[in-house]
């Protein structure tokens, strides 16, 4: 059998036939790039549309969040890493159809975020329920890291309501997470234009919580639109990770500084 080069992200996984790619979600069978975590969910919550995190998206609403399998990235300190870095799970299926005929069921809802591992390494199945979720009246949201391929967005971003990407730092914080930080500004300053977008930056001493990276990222994301939503997130000890949370202050200086380019600049974490 044939060897194939998986196209939805920047690693261009060779796969094998048979063998699974980096995101433990993709699988060349019979020569076929086949997201093995189609409709496979291993989560499912009503949550407050705030804790996407979304503030200019319908605010006070609540949305039925789903969350499958497998992620593109390998961050140490992911929250959601029992789902996000393992493929042996128990799974419950739904197809579209049954996602959303759940989504209608439930009172007072939004419609679907697609949330707690990485969304877009199984784009089929986010795309063909947004279909359905807009004719049938309800919102698709999407929770996601932004590094993905220019031909997957051109092909969901038309179908998706409302985006809160990760902007996690700068060139050498992305390659200690396995990714590519030019894929994830190409993905912002795409979509911005394109659908409702905010931005989350988790800050984590040490690594990307410097004022002039915080400078320089509100600066750009002013460039594209000065009322882009920018959510400045406290770190928490997770996963591998045994730094201490982020000081308050710091934070506080963060946001601060963003403000001076930004008009709509929150604080996450922080109590």
């Amino acid at each position: 059998m044939s060897e194939i080069i998986c196209d939805v992200c920047f690693h261009h996984c060779r796969l094998a036939e048979g063998k699974k790619g980096f995101c433990k979600a993709r699988k060349n069978e019979d020569g076929r790039n086949v997201p093995v975590n189609y409709g496979e969910l291993t989560s499912l919550a009503m949550d407050p549309i705030e804790k996407k995190p979304l503030y200019g998206f319908f605010p006070g609403s609540r949305i039925l969040s789903a969350g499958s399998f497998g992620c593109n990235l390998a961050c140490p300190f992911c929250q959601n890493h029992e789902i996000s870095m393992h493929d042996d799970l128990r799974t419950y299926h739904l197809s579209p159809e049954e996602l959303c005929n759940l989504a209608l069921e439930q009172n007072n809802n939004l419609g679907v975020a697609f949330t707690y591992n990485e969304p877009l390494i199984s784009w089929e199945f986010v795309l063909d329920t947004a279909k359905l979720l807009r004719e049938n009246g309800l919102k698709t949201v999407l929770v996601t890291n932004g590094c993905v391929s220019l031909s997957v967005l051109e092909k969901l971003v038309p179908y998706i309501d409302a985006m809160n990407i990760d902007l996690k730092g700068d060139e050498q914080f992305y390659h200690e997470l396995s990714g590519d930080y030019r894929t994830i500004c190409d993905t912002i300053k795409y979509c911005i234009p394109r659908t409702h977008t905010e931005i989350t930056t988790l800050i984590v001493p040490g690594k990307n919580d410097s004022e002039e990276l915080m400078r320089r990222h509100s600066r750009w994301l002013s460039e594209l639109d000065p009322d882009t939503y920018l959510h400045i997130t406290r770190y928490f000890p997770r996963y591998r990770y045994t730094i201490p949370a982020t000081d308050v202050g710091l934070m506080r200086r963060l946001k601060d500084i963003a403000e001076e380019s930004l008009h709509n600049v929150f604080l996450g974490n922080v109590w």
